[in-house]
């Protein structure tokens, strides 16, 4: 009984979609010699290219290191020209993680080229570590959707405009860049939805227009000089990243922003201690006072380093309309003055998370605060009780030992039992070995069944990371 080929009797896009799946492209090819109906389905079949240079080829010789950079360039020539029939290239990456001799860059041109001229990819990343110069032909492809660009120099001669038409995404890094480029870049990506600016400088005004752009991240911004900041005007975005070492930063418009993330830390002088601490906290007001009407808000060590200082110092955030809070902090007991004068101030808030990170910031506490004992008593005898009227579920995540040992972080359970009037879920995770864990259980429950809450039923659940099961306390008889 003759078999039946129940497999190619499928429509035609089922064949293409499981052809796509195949992680070599040549095996898409080789599918061909099936039978007659799969002779020409290759053909349709989006793939993927990936040529990156082996990290641990390069020998640094130069001998050596021109034969392997010449083996890899031909190699590079030679796949190009087997696809270069017409198949659809979804993807094409080309990673140069070494600094190429400037004759090669008519080579790196041509990769260029069938990105995006003749293949038409929609997805590109071009990583150069020599500084490559992107040719001016490469500033017209309408078929781009995400465009990654590391280490490769973005100049626009005057009379060539940018058309990335269809682009959705793009990345670029590790470069200098003009204000004047920028604006011809964003008016010539009227898709645009995210943008991702990493380790940049050469500009300092970011004026974003493009109604679709929707999420900006901005790691790491330099300047030479101290006292210019970036100036950050983007009336349509609604996520913004700041990662990342960076000089300051001003956000002028960005009225529709809903969720904003700062995790960044500005350049540090150590040879002007106080200039660049008042420099820093300068900055911080602003971004806060900018991002006050956002609704979700998650903040780095360094913003509660600042928010710490200015509390002790007795400064009013402005309130904020946040509605869930994250906060990376670090084990330290002089971060507690920020945490909670924010929190005071961001009486909206569902959902609060601190995740405990454990660094060490001991040199810049030493210029920060210089009298930790005064700072501690003056926080003390500060009284946090302002109602927390919305909030519903808290957060402690990788702490690190048992509760029993990091004592510092009572008081801060203790202000947030007794202020969540609507609490309904407290969850404390730490990291540490199960004994640990089942020593402290007595502790935990004589310490945190003591305390105070305004909601009638709240739960506090301590658990550890490790995957222990976790240890429900009780409702309070305070309640």
């Amino acid at each position: 009984m003759a078999m039946v080929d129940r497999l190619s009797d499928l429509p035609e896009p089922i064949l293409i979609h499981i052809l796509s799946m195949l992680p070599d492209g040549k095996d898409v090819v080789r599918s061909s010699v099936l039978s007659k109906r799969w002779r020409f389905l290759w053909r349709y079949v989006p793939i993927s290219l990936d040529f990156s240079f082996p990290e641990d080829t390069y020998l640094g010789l130069p001998e050596s290191g021109e034969l392997e950079i010449l083996d890899f360039v031909n190699s590079t020539h030679r796949e190009l020209l087997y696809w270069r029939s017409g198949q659809k290239i979804r993807k094409f990456n080309v990673v140069v993680n070494f600094s190429v001799p400037e004759r090669f860059d008519k080579d790196i041109d041509l990769w260029v080229y069938f990105a995006t001229k003749k293949a038409d990819v929609e997805d590109f990343t071009l990583e150069c570590l020599s500084g490559y110069k992107l040719p001016q032909f490469a500033f017209k492809s309408p078929s781009l959707r995400n465009l990654n660009l590391q280490y490769c120099k973005l100049k626009l001669e005057p009379s060539v405009n940018v058309n990335w038409s269809n682009l959705v995404s793009l990345s670029v890094g590790y470069v200098k860049l003009t204000e004047g480029v920028m604006r011809k870049i964003l008016s010539g990506c009227p898709n645009l939805e995210c943008l991702l600016l990493d380790f940049i400088w050469g500009f300092d005004r970011l004026e974003i227009s493009n109604v679709k752009l929707k999420k900006l991240t901005i790691n790491s911004y330099e300047t030479s000089e101290c006292d210019v900041w970036l100036e950050i005007l983007a009336p349509h975005i609604q996520n913004l990243e700041l990662l990342g070492y960076s000089s300051g930063i001003r956000l002028r418009n960005v009225a529709a922003l809903v969720a904003a993330f700062f995790r960044i830390d500005f350049q540090f002088d150590f040879g002007e201690v106080d200039r660049s601490e008042k420099n820093e906290i300068s900055c911080l007001k602003e971004l806060l006072h900018s991002v006050a009407h956002v609704k979700n808000l998650e903040l780095s060590h360094w913003c509660i380093k600042c928010m710490s200082t200015l509390a002790l110092e007795g400064f009013q955030y402005q309130p904020s309309s946040s509605r869930f809070l994250k906060l990376h902090t670090n084990y330290e007991e002089l971060d507690l003055p920020g945490i909670c004068s924010f929190i005071q101030n961001s009486s909206n808030i569902e959902t609060l998370i601190i995740d405990w990170h454990h660094q060490d910031r001991g040199y810049l506490y030493a210029y920060y605060f210089k009298d930790k004992e005064r700072q501690i008593r003056t926080f003390e005898t500060h009284k946090f009780n302002c109602p927390l009227l919305h909030l519903k579920t808290i957060k402690f995540i990788n702490l690190v030992g048992p509760l029993s040992v990091n004592k510092f972080v009572l008081p801060l359970v203790k202000y947030l039992l007794e202020n969540a009037i609507l609490l309904e879920k407290f969850d404390i995770a730490a990291r540490c070995k199960e004994i640990d864990v089942r020593l402290d259980q007595i502790r935990i429950e004589q310490e945190l069944l003591s305390f105070p809450r305004s909601s009638s039923h709240a739960s506090v659940t301590f658990s550890n990371q490790r995957s222990l099961p976790p240890l429900l306390l009780h409702q309070s008889q305070h309640a």
